[in-house]
């Protein structure tokens, strides 16, 4: 049997459900790429809100794209587990904060219908770095923002907002873009001076871009995974979420009408989100980037593996600590060495099971946040960062094909421009092509001859 409103009274004694009637609550956010991540955290905490007594939260969750989300929660009536993974034992709940799920390219009609309905307050979003549509120096790029984006479901949503005179919404970035706030309010004034600049000056007075940090390990869901669940409640879950007991949200006090008493349940508000914000991208993000890319060299399969090993640990431990920690500018309380502390036990938990490849996927996107900000930042400062060098040269390793044979080919939006770079320049010329004055990434870092020098080390060449 299925899990679904209807199998509910189905589920042991001791498996936690909704304490509030799902059927009764009005759909008050609207969040953009409902995938396992954000079932994980930000579903979790609205779930947690609405059983401590808060109402009309509900979420309608949309997928840009892929169909697979909404197959697998719509016939269980948005309802999925969450399982947390531990040394210790697994501890499982069922979630009900979702109360259904639309695929963007099958029904736009119903996702624009939802952002301007007068019971939506906030649009929520984890479409990840790639779902941003920028160019290469961070500006909108046009053309992969046109047709079907966020950006085209905003503006015609938003449209009819103001059309039928209803509030602003809160536009609530959650994934790991430093200043991701600031950035979608940037990059969506571009799109809407392009296509509809008085739409832009309303937005710009009405609507609201907090930023906010995420925190939670979340690995790609098993059929493994699936059958563990089926064994603990009795009932087949399609949309079964694994993660770790440790969960943070950190969000920027800034909203432009109603919000759920998210701090209520352990979410904190505050005045500005950066100090967070850098700690988790450039420390844990940082880190994992470079587990993914050096562990998989090693012939490493999982987090958990890649930390135990001798060959790599050292240069984790030194690119959080001493390479990542001196470039943030920590907030009262903030504690950074345990902070790193908390990460190594947390990457070494053995139950977790999150997958390298899972972490290496887009890194194109991710690596300017995660370690070329940090080369920046410590470059002004004239320190050397020597784990991380090693960490983007096994990067580029990567996207040149090393990993293909055990781990399958480069999964990348920039995969064929970095395979053609590497054809055109090979490891002599690959460098500069992506780190010297007019290089790729050039926007966020450029390398110093000793950097160059380091990464022909690395890449088997002479400078």
């Amino acid at each position: 049997m299925r899990l679904s409103t209807a199998s509910l009274p189905q589920l042991p004694a001791d498996i936690a459900r909704p304490r509030y009637e799902r059927g009764a609550q009005a759909a008050g956010i609207v969040h953009f790429g409902i995938g396992a991540f954000h079932r994980a955290h930000q579903a979790w905490y609205t779930d947690r809100a609405m059983a401590a007594g808060d109402r009309d939260w509900a979420i309608t969750g949309v997928s840009l794209r892929s169909a697979n989300v909404a197959r697998q929660m719509n016939p269980q009536d948005g309802l999925y587990t969450l399982t947390e993974c531990s040394a210790a034992g697994n501890e499982t709940v069922v979630i009900g904060s979702v109360g259904r799920v639309l695929v963007a390219s099958e029904e736009p009609e119903a996702v624009i219908a939802a952002l301007a309905a007068p019971e939506t307050r906030i649009v929520t979003f984890t479409i990840t770095e790639k779902g941003y549509c920028r160019a290469a120096d961070g500006s909108l790029e046009p053309f992969l923002a046109h047709h079907g984006s966020v950006y085209a479901f905003l503006e015609q949503g938003l449209r009819r907002r103001r059309n039928a005179d209803l509030p602003g919404l809160t536009l609530l970035s959650c994934d790991n873009l430093a200043d991701n706030g600031r950035q979608l309010q940037r990059l969506m004034a571009e799109y809407l001076a392009r296509h509809d600049p008085e739409l832009g000056a309303w937005v710009a007075a009405h609507c609201a871009f907090p930023c906010s940090m995420v925190d939670r390990i979340v690995p790609a869901t098993t059929a493994a995974d699936r059958k563990t669940v089926a064994a603990a409640t009795g009932l087949e879950d399609q949309g079964a979420v694994m993660t770790e007991p440790f969960s943070q949200w950190v969000i920027e006090d800034k909203f432009a009408g109603p919000r759920p008493a998210w701090e209520a349940v352990g979410a904190q508000l505050v005045s500005d989100v950066a100090p967070y914000e850098a700690a988790k991208l450039r420390m844990l993000n940082g880190a994992h980037s470079a587990l993914a890319y050096l562990g998989l060299e090693h012939g490493h399969a999982f987090v958990h593996e890649a930390v135990a090993d001798p060959a790599i640990r050292p240069l984790i431990e030194r690119l959080m600590r001493v390479e990542a920690q001196p470039t943030i500018a920590a907030a009262p309380g903030q504690d950074l060495d345990a902070y790193a502390e908390a990460l190594l036990a947390r990457f070494a938990n053995p139950a977790l099971q999150h997958r390298l490849i899972q972490i290496a996927m887009d890194g194109s996107q991710k690596i300017p946040q995660r370690w070329l900000e940090t080369l920046a930042a410590n470059q002004a400062e004239g320190r050397h960062c020597p784990a991380i060098l090693s960490a983007l040269a096994a990067w580029m390793r990567h996207v040149r094909g090393d990993n293909a044979v055990n781990w399958g080919p480069v999964d990348d939006p920039m995969a064929v421009r970095l395979a053609d770079l590497w054809r055109e320049e090979g490891p002599g010329g690959m460098p500069r092509a992506l780190f010297g004055e007019h290089g790729l990434f050039a926007a966020t870092w450029r390398a110093s001859a000793g950097d160059f020098e380091s990464l022909a080390e690395h890449l088997g060449q002479r400078v």
